[in-house]
């Protein structure tokens, strides 16, 4: 299992376990309250088939108090402990309590006259093991229109007896393991899926991004076909520069265009001619006129190409220097991106260490003394003081080292910092 399906597990299971810790209390209160209300809805229905039978339902007559009474002692000691019946008044009519429900009956909240319109219950919880459900229900003549006047109040106490509220208490549980089950399930089932789309995605990404390496190292090989030195070069200093970015805590984007632009900042040389590419003498005015517009046929070349814009800043700029003496725009300072300054410090000193056709590598102490003298002037001393420390270490590392070697190292870095 590699570092993210155990992220992505890790994750998936802290997602289902908190869904289901909070879907299950859920679920226990949503069931809980449904069982209540079908208590309350099979008492009233019976209650009121009751008030029918003994015509408790038109409280207006003479006979009402008779027929209230009546109907109250009969529902009394069924689905209620307690049953009152008033007039549309308000008036009480008949009273009712088994001995259970008038132990309870002091211990309720005391309401005024009945003057409510719509059937409504409390659940109160008296002490631990007494749980009491009190219904409200206006009485009309017909129970389904409610446009007819109330002709009196129906409301009972129900004392759940401890088997209802064990049957009660089973099923809310049974209901909220089901969904906390059903939530973890989820999650597993969930798990490989994510993992397989996640994995089919990141190949693919990989090969987007491996097309656009062997774009860019299609390109350098491109230049090298050009300049008998450029292929290794190439690799050597975007290896150096990706080294500097890393001590100056450069990472992501900012790190993957660096080196692409490193590889490839002298692409524009494909459009300069050989004669002047490949002259081994002192170039003449004109000719350097021509040699300096590799820059911008380099930009022509990477800009608008979607992952090599990033090479961009490099490609544009390398031939800047920090105290505005380089070109072609003459930039100084920090208006030379970043990049480009790291890139700067690479590249001279790869230069002056290696060997070219028309001079032999310089040792380390004299190219660094070079670009000691430099600094402030040709380079950014930021850079240069990321790069003293480790300047011995990269001189090594690439000294008699061939083209192969040089790759290889570029090719560490780009695994490191492309997540290859």
């Amino acid at each position: 299992m590699n570092t993210f399906q155990k992220r992505s597990m890790i994750r998936i299971a802290a997602v289902s376990i908190g869904l289901a810790s909070l879907a299950s209390p859920v679920a226990w209160f949503v069931e809980r309250e449904n069982a209540q209300e079908s208590i309350v809805s099979l008492a009233i229905e019976e209650s009121r088939r009751l008030l029918y039978h003994f015509e408790a339902i038109n409280l207006s007559g003479p006979s009402a108090t008779e027929h209230a009474t009546l109907a109250a002692k009969t529902i009394t000691g069924g689905l209620f402990d307690v049953v009152e019946i008033y007039d549309s008044q308000g008036r009480k009519l008949a009273e009712s309590l088994t001995k259970e429900g008038a132990a309870v009956e002091s211990s309720l909240p005391i309401h005024g006259a009945p003057n409510y319109v719509a059937a409504s219950y409390e659940s109160l919880k008296l002490s631990s093991d007494l749980w009491v459900l009190r219904v409200f229900v206006p009485l009309r003549v017909s129970a389904t229109d409610m446009s007819l006047p109330i002709t009196g109040y129906f409301e009972g106490v129900r004392i759940v007896p401890a088997w209802q509220r064990a049957q009660i208490l089973a099923s809310s549980l049974t209901v909220a393991l089901m969904v906390g089950l059903a939530s973890l399930l989820c999650g597993a089932v969930l798990y490989p899926v994510v993992v397989y789309l996640s994995a089919d995605n990141e190949r693919k990404a990989r090969e987007v991004l491996d097309s656009h390496i062997s774009m860019m190292e299609a390109l350098g090989r491109a230049i090298a076909k050009r300049d008998s030195d450029t292929g290794a070069h190439n690799y050597r200093v975007a290896w150096i520069s990706a080294s500097i970015a890393e001590r100056m805590g450069i990472t992501g984007s900012a790190m993957q265009a660096l080196i692409a632009g490193s590889f490839l900042h002298d692409v524009g040389k494909i459009g300069i001619p050989d004669a002047i590419l490949l002259k081994p003498g002192k170039l003449d005015d004109a000719e350097l006129v021509i040699m300096r517009t590799h820059v911008a046929q380099g930009e022509e070349i990477v800009i608008g190409m979607g992952w090599l814009d990033g090479a961009h800043a490099v490609v544009a700029a390398h031939h800047e220097k920090w105290n505005g003496s380089g070109y072609p725009r003459r930039l100084t300072g920090e208006e030379i991106p970043l990049a480009a300054r790291i890139f700067a410090v690479a590249d001279v000193f790869d230069a002056l260490c290696s060997k070219r056709p028309y001079k032999e590598p310089m040792g380390f102490d004299t190219a660094m003394a070079i670009l000691e003298k430099d600094t402030g002037s040709h380079f950014d001393p930021a850079v240069m003081a990321a790069f003293r420390p480790m300047a011995r270490q990269t001189f090594d590392r690439l000294a008699n080292s061939s083209e192969a070697d040089a790759r290889q190292l570029l090719e560490d870095r780009m695994r490191q910092h492309f997540d290859l």
